[in-house]
């Protein structure tokens, strides 16, 4: 999973963290709508843009996510941020935020962009200096995580969990974070294991995640697919096999055409 989707994904379900990140207060993200843009007409892409719903002294953000060095990256971004204004003509005025996750990836040469920097209309953040994780709000530790070394993630996304149960009081809300931490493990440790992820997450938390029913419910599958031509042997229906393993008919037709094939090739 490449970095930029799952800043994409964070911004989506959770707007205030980026307005967080940059000082303002998260209730501003209810005036914003966010979405990657496409600049039409050119090969250029913005990872994300936040607009005002409404027409107002509220800036346009533009965010881009820069997790690889890129020395063309500001005569690239400044490209794409002027063809947007050109293209949509928007009232609001405009800042952009560039996230790296530290400084030595930014390698870029601003010298013909002093001006936005000093300014402050654009602005660079790095994750790895934001202060400790325990002194953060849960939603700019959870950022954070992002860009912990391996070593550590399970162990800071351990006290992550702890936080999200005992501070987090809306179940939809609480249940989001929850995923969103098991979306960066998985992004961070491709190899964690089930049992690792059932030792920080209780089995209840776990069987609604998107990991469990993406993944592990195929596993569930995989074992009801095996069990149908021992029922058709017993004398049961194609019909009373799907209804007792909750499959389709098709699937159950499917197993069935898949135990005959096995059979003829192993002999």
């Amino acid at each position: 999973m490449k970095t930029d989707s799952i800043f994409y994904r964070l911004f989506q379900e959770f707007p205030d963290i980026f307005f967080e990140l940059i000082g303002n207060s998260p209730d501003v993200a209810s005036l914003y709508q966010f979405s990657s843009v496409e600049i039409k007409q050119t090969a250029f892409r913005i990872d994300g843009v936040f607009v005002p719903t409404v027409e107002n002294d509220h800036l346009i953000y533009f965010v881009e996510v820069q997790f690889q060095a890129d020395e063309r990256l500001y005569s690239r971004l400044f490209a794409e941020i002027c063809l947007y204004l050109r293209q949509n003509q928007p009232l609001n005025d405009w800042g952009a935020v560039i996230l790296y996750p530290s400084r030595s990836i930014d390698t870029g040469d601003i010298k013909h962009y002093q001006e936005f920097f000093i300014s402050e209309r654009v602005r660079r953040i790095y994750l790895d200096e934001l202060i400790d994780a325990t002194s953060l709000p849960i939603s700019l530790a959870t950022v954070k995580l992002i860009v912990t070394s391996e070593d550590t993630a399970i162990v800071e996304a351990r006290k992550l969990i702890a936080r999200t149960k005992s501070e987090i009081n809306l179940p939809a809300k609480q249940k989001e974070l929850l995923e969103l931490i098991e979306t960066i493990l998985l992004y961070k440790l491709p190899t964690i294991s089930k049992k690792e992820l059932e030792e920080m997450f209780s089995l209840s938390e776990l069987r609604n995640t998107r990991y469990f029913q993406d993944v592990f419910q195929e596993g569930e599958r995989s074992g009801k697919l095996k069990a149908v031509p021992a029922m058709l042997a017993a004398g049961l229906t194609l019909e009373q096999v799907a209804q007792a393993l909750d499959l389709s008919i098709e699937e159950v037709r499917q197993a069935t055409q898949q135990q005959s094939s096995d059979s003829q090739s192993g002999n």
